[in-house]
């Protein structure tokens, strides 16, 4: 974790560390304004908070990282992915997946357990962001965000670079109903009954995408098990919503 003068503190990937020009992180639940289950810095207007408090954090993430612009879009567990330009970038994204190459303009995804998946191709300087729970792992939509990257930037998938944020982990992935909710290509990633490895099953559609193995991280931190740090929807039910940006420098 790496502390701000604004009292915040996220995590950064070593995959992204030698590029000075990207600022990222996956925020902590410390910091913010909002109370009770929501406490401190939850991001999500969806969960219950008070729509001031989470402008407040949402602004704070800003500062911290020096970003001008935050775009938070309305995630459904889809598939969605949107280009966010600076003529459109103020628009409520109907996505899962946001992707530029613009400058000074974070792109946030929210969290609580679901995978957040950072993309940068340093040849293009187009960065991507992702969110993915394990209905987002069953539809791929790693595999969609680098399809658009190809088609509309020109990206090489072997060129890419993705980190994947602290979330569920395998003691804790728990599917008593497999066999009808994850597709049988899933089921070599079982770790114990009914327990399920996302992390590899995220590896392993990124692989099969073209990314290289090399330029993949996983932070490996369990979302439910790191309850100091993130909110987590297994373990609380009623839980706030941790945020996840990525920003090339203006």
């Amino acid at each position: 974790m790496h502390p701000s003068k604004e009292n915040l503190s996220w995590l950064e990937f070593d995959r992204l560390e030698p590029y000075p020009q990207i600022v990222h992180g996956v925020f902590s639940r410390k910091g913010g304004v909002s109370e009770g289950a929501y406490a401190s810095l939850n991001t999500s207007m969806s969960v219950g908070d008070h729509p001031d408090k989470v402008k407040e954090n949402r602004n704070r993430i800003a500062k911290a990282l020096g970003i001008g612009r935050l775009v938070v879009p309305h995630s459904s567990h889809g598939i969605g992915v949107s280009r966010v330009t600076s003529s459109n970038w103020e628009t409520t994204h109907q996505a899962d997946a946001l992707f530029t190459t613009e400058k000074d303009l974070g792109l946030c995804a929210t969290h609580a357990d679901c995978q957040i998946g950072f993309f940068y191709d340093p040849k293009h300087q187009a960065i991507a962001i992702a969110h993915s729970g394990w209905r987002g792992n069953v539809q791929n939509i790693y595999s969609h965000v680098v399809k658009a990257l190809q088609e509309e930037i020109g990206s090489n998938p072997a060129d890419l670079i993705v980190c994947i944020s602290p979330s569920l982990g395998p003691d804790h992935a728990e599917f008593t109903n497999y066999k009808k909710e994850l597709p049988e290509e899933f089921w070599t990633f079982q770790v114990k009954p009914h327990y399920f490895d996302l992390w590899e099953i995220a590896k392993m559609q990124l692989t099969k995408a073209g990314v290289k193995p090399e330029k993949i991280e996983i932070a490996g931190i369990c979302s439910y098990c790191a309850s100091e740090d993130y909110f987590s929807h297994r373990r609380e039910k009623n839980a706030g919503r941790n945020a996840s940006v990525i920003a090339i420098k203006g």
